[in-house]
């Protein structure tokens, strides 16, 4: 009888992917050998996130966003166009990145369309969503403030791993 592999979740701040010279979207290569090391028990779903890269595209084009209590909110149509092609680029270049690595793996992206209105929805929400789906989740981050901030954030939920990487 065969083994069935279990599912996980890995949230990925968009900080932790990065644009080479020929503008190849990858992940950073330690990402990648921590991912390896999940994948040896689980099948990965992997949410990638844009973070600060939409945030610095949406102050380059003077659109207006602001945090609210459930992340980024961006007023204009255009600023949430902005936000879904960084999360589409990095949902492209991480599943390059990891099927280049042999690497198994869905890559969602964090955005919703519905009727006429198209949203980004926060990476920490949707992973929360993802919860009460998948017998362990990972979130990782920037070592540091954001680390901290993401345990605390994390700390009622017992199967989530926050996992912190050098700046």
């Amino acid at each position: 009888m065969k083994k069935i592999i279990p599912n996980t979740f890995v949230k990925v701040t968009g900080d932790l992917i990065i644009e080479k010279e020929s503008r190849e979207i990858v992940l950073r290569s330690d990402v990648i050998e921590r991912i390896r090391l999940i994948e040896r028990d689980y099948f990965i779903t992997l949410l990638p996130g844009g973070g600060s890269k939409i945030s610095e595209e949406l102050e380059k084009r003077g659109l207006a966003y602001k945090f609210g209590p459930l992340g980024r909110e961006i007023e204009s149509h255009e600023g949430r166009r902005v936000a879904r092609e960084i999360l589409e680029i990095h949902q492209e270049g991480v599943q390059n990145s990891l099927k280049r690595e042999g690497i198994n793996a869905e890559v969602i992206p964090s955005f919703r369309k519905a009727g006429s209105v198209l949203w980004h929805v926060n990476g920490d929400l949707l992973f929360l969503e993802a919860y009460v789906n998948y017998p362990k989740l990972f979130v990782f981050t920037l070592k540091g403030v954001r680390l901290k901030k993401k345990k605390r954030a994390f700390r009622k939920y017992p199967k989530v791993e926050v996992i912190g990487f050098p700046k």
